[in-house]
């Protein structure tokens, strides 16, 4: 039987609330004003990217499932200490978009290790 390793999923898990804290506490400070782009919403690509590097197996679904696991944390967490301006369910969209986001930095990853392999196996040929 072969062992499961978590650490892709446990890292993502812990990198993903501190993203999640630091955009909202400290960049937005609560909601993004009104009518204006909320680019930081791509410094959720940085959890996928650097959990998709321990993992070595299951690249893109291990952190996907650590992003998956600690949204619902995240969301009690904003709404416990956080008066909102936005209702419950513009919250968990937020949120589950943050989960896309943290995905696509992990397909990112994939994407730059095969152009990488492909490349090598392309200079070997030669």
């Amino acid at each position: 039987m072969r062992r499961q390793s978590w650490a892709g999923t446990i890292c993502c898990f812990v990198l993903f609330i501190v993203v999640f804290i630091f955009h909202k506490w400290l960049l937005t400070r609560g909601s993004p004003i009104e009518g204006r782009m909320d680019l930081g919403m791509l410094f959720f690509i940085l959890p996928g990217i650097v959990a998709s590097v321990f993992c070595r197996n299951a690249r893109v679904v291990k952190p996907m499932l650590g992003a998956i696991l600690a949204s619902p944390l995240c969301l009690l967490l904003f709404l416990m200490w956080r008066e909102s301006e936005r209702s419950f369910w513009q919250e968990l969209a937020w949120t589950f978009g943050a989960v896309f986001w943290c995905t696509l930095g992990a397909l990112c990853y994939l994407l730059l290790l095969t152009l990488i392999k492909h490349y090598d196996a392309a200079k070997n040929r030669l």
